[in-house]
């Protein structure tokens, strides 16, 4: 059972409820490139920041996270990894990508990204806000690619957790429709 959450930022109770939204990520759609194995993506969804996930070869990773419907996407909380004690692992360049799969280091560069957001030390601590999202463009969502560009000075980057605020969309699953007659 997934627990709503605040509205972000301090907006006010309105007829859409954001709430955390881990039940519709769907692991099996889910992966990262140029992620370190000892500290693999699954850990963001585990809840400890001190498991986490890290890159391996440079600062740069792709997270892509797939939903099990489409979610209409408000916020996005970045929390760093172990409590912030490296802090020149905390990414500080993110880059969102909507509905876009399989998307590699080359596409990063060639296409536009959806929002760009830069990140401080203040953005990644536990207790602080989720990051509100152009909203708008994040209105009919199955997948999220997420590039994390740069960091704060470190050979690799490292993030602790990561969660999605929204709502899933209603939507009618025509595979479920019996046919009659």
């Amino acid at each position: 059972m997934t627990t709503l959450a605040q509205p972000p930022n301090g907006a006010t109770e309105t007829a859409e409820t954001f709430r955390m939204i881990p039940l519709e990520i769907d692991k099996s759609e889910c992966y990262a490139k140029n992620e370190n194995p000892n500290y693999p993506m699954s850990n963001l969804f585990i809840g400890d920041t001190r498991l986490g996930c890290k890159s391996d070869a440079d600062e740069q990773i792709i997270f892509h996270v797939g939903f099990q419907e489409f979610v209409k996407v408000h916020s996005i909380k970045f929390t760093h990894f172990n409590l912030g004690l490296d802090p020149e692992l905390n990414p500080t360049t993110i880059k969102l990508y909507v509905n876009r799969d399989s998307m590699g280091f080359e596409d990063c560069d060639d296409v536009d990204p959806t929002q760009e957001i830069e990140l401080s030390a203040e953005n990644l601590a536990e207790d602080a806000a989720p990051v509100p999202l152009k909203y708008v463009k994040f209105q009919r969502v199955k997948s999220i690619t997420i590039f994390v560009e740069d960091n704060m000075g470190g050979d690799v980057s490292a993030l602790g957790m990561l969660k999605f605020f929204g709502r899933p969309i209603a939507t009618t699953d025509v595979s479920k429709i019996k046919k009659s007659g």
